[in-house]
């Protein structure tokens, strides 16, 4: 198991205390590591389960069972599109493998530069505007793989 540095085993320990009054705080606190740190490090899995007197088995099923906790950094920008139905209608489909060639991974991958995550996300809201993506917490409507294209050459300026 890997270990975490002393910042982020402080952070994490930090978290757990914040939280674990709360009534069944594993969730909570496994958003608040995710916020904090950008990911839930395997490391975190011990101190979060010793934090909240329960098993690294209990902690890691959770953190594994939802899709929503990453478990490697993510990349300097996260691309976001919509897998939904009224997405998948409009077009998501080709529009996420537009995407997966463009960037050149798959769903929960990060660019070799390290530069975009691209993940898959079930409704933004957005359904009039469909397909949608959320690209650095920017939401987006309405995509073409043309559009697409363009947002990511500019969010690679940044």
């Amino acid at each position: 198991m890997l270990t975490l540095n002393s910042d982020d085993t402080a952070t994490v320990r930090r978290i757990v205390a914040e939280l674990k009054s709360r009534p069944g705080p594993l969730l909570e606190v496994l958003h608040a590591v995710q916020a904090a740190l950008g990911y839930v490090p395997e490391g975190a899995v011990p101190v979060v389960a010793e934090g909240l007197n329960l098993s690294r088995a209990e902690v890691h099923g959770v953190v594994t069972f939802y899709h929503y906790f990453r478990h490697q950094a993510p990349g300097t920008h996260t691309v976001s599109l919509c897998q939904a139905e009224a997405c998948q209608s409009r077009g998501a489909e080709a529009l996420a493998l537009h995407a997966r060639a463009r960037l050149g991974i798959d769903f929960h991958g990060t660019t070799p530069d390290g530069r975009f995550t691209l993940e898959p996300i079930y409704c933004l809201g957005n359904c009039a505007c469909s397909p949608a993506a959320l690209i650095d917490g920017e939401l987006h409507g309405r995509l073409t793989p043309e559009r697409f294209d363009a947002l990511i050459a500019e969010q690679g300026k940044r």
